[in-house]
């Protein structure tokens, strides 16, 4: 096992790591900009009043990305399984 594969190997789990999350994060900052503005503009300052409509959006988001995600994860997983008979060799 050389350099260049731990480097290929940490790259690759991070990519997949940044695509499993990236759907969920967007969904959770853009519900949350849309709230800040609505409380910015209508001045009302209680940081709990975002929590629900995040929490829901991230619940929706889930349903509607997860199986991508798992596929995703799953993927991955093999490649890995699928190299580790050239780790050592």
């Amino acid at each position: 096992m050389d350099t260049a594969m731990v480097i290929d190997l940490g790259r690759h789990a991070l990519w997949t790591a940044v695509l499993v999350c990236a759907p969920l994060l967007a969904v959770a900052l853009g519900v949350g900009l849309i709230i800040g503005i609505i409380q910015a503009a209508t001045s009302v300052n209680e940081s709990t009043l975002s929590f629900i409509p995040k929490l829901i959006g991230v619940a929706l988001a889930l349903l509607v990305f997860g199986s991508w995600q798992l596929v995703t994860l799953i993927d991955f997983t093999r490649s890995i399984f699928q190299r580790i008979p050239t780790l050592f060799s």
